[in-house]
């Protein structure tokens, strides 16, 4: 891999490792860029309200300090990138834009864990009995924010945990995953396999999912998904995931627009 751009640190409360310890695994592994891609924080209507697995406002300042700290240190070793990881969520959108207006943000990726906002975070994109529902909310809301032209690209968009029950189940799974997949091809996005994913055995890199992705002729890049610094260097993993996208003879991207090596 010559690039990762799906790096969370400690700050999300479910990740370990400091953030000097990614840094020194992508280039141990080679890798010529590393973005960090926390998951970002909101700016809650309700103050009482905590979404537990992300980093609070108040971290911010501590996050880009860091991280462009060790981009200047280590700017003659590997180019990095800072940036964050977030849901499309549309009552929030205005409110978490101007969080993070001041900041020098370099990219963003669209990460759909959940299906709206009612006086807290709505539903689990990873929970095995979402139905109907839940499949066309999700669909929708990722094609609306890939639509905005905020995000780099749609991370693990398989996370979606859509039980196969019966035919009309399985013939709504294509029909609105197709959908999806048609508007990445058609806008030039590319779709992320998930490493993280993969060697932590779950539900997703999906191969019904992948399937409908290779006859539509997707692009596909990798995302380490690190929330921890040896993911980045896991060979084996690496040659998993390019074992994967090669089965679906999916074109892989290597570098994001406009985020490339600098060195």
């Amino acid at each position: 891999m010559l690039a990762n751009y799906h790096t969370h640190t400690t700050r999300c409360n479910h990740a370990t490792g400091t953030d000097r310890e990614y840094v020194e695994e992508a280039i141990k592994a080679g890798m010529k860029v590393l973005g960090f891609s926390d998951h970002c924080p909101w700016d809650f209507p309700d103050p009482d309200y905590v979404a537990g697995l992300r980093m609070t406002p108040a971290q911010m300042d501590d996050y880009f300090d860091s991280i462009l700290s060790l981009r200047k240190e280590y700017e003659k070793d590997i180019t990095i990138y800072v940036g964050f990881e977030a849901e499309y969520l549309p009552p929030l959108m205005e409110r978490q834009e101007k969080l993070y207006a001041d900041y020098p943000v370099d990219y963003l990726i669209l990460g759909q864990h959940n299906f709206g906002y009612d006086k807290g975070l709505v539903g689990w994109a990873g929970d095995p009995n979402v139905g109907d529902s839940e499949l066309l909310t999700y669909i929708n809301l990722c094609i609306e924010g890939m639509k905005s032209g905020k995000y780099k690209y749609l991370c693990h968009p398989d996370l979606l945990n859509y039980p196969y029950k019966d035919e009309h189940n399985e013939e709504l799974y294509y029909k609105e995953y197709k959908r999806l997949l048609e508007y990445m091809k058609e806008a030039d996005y590319p779709i992320e396999l998930n490493m993280n994913g993969l060697v932590g055995g779950r539900h997703y890199p999906c191969d019904r999912f992948f399937r409908i992705a290779q006859e539509v002729g997707n692009k596909v890049i990798i995302g380490c998904d690190a929330h921890y610094p040896e993911l980045l260097s896991n060979k084996d993993a690496a040659e998993h995931a390019l074992e994967y996208a090669s089965r679906y003879d999916l074109e892989i991207v290597n570098y994001l627009p406009g985020l490339g090596p600098k060195n």
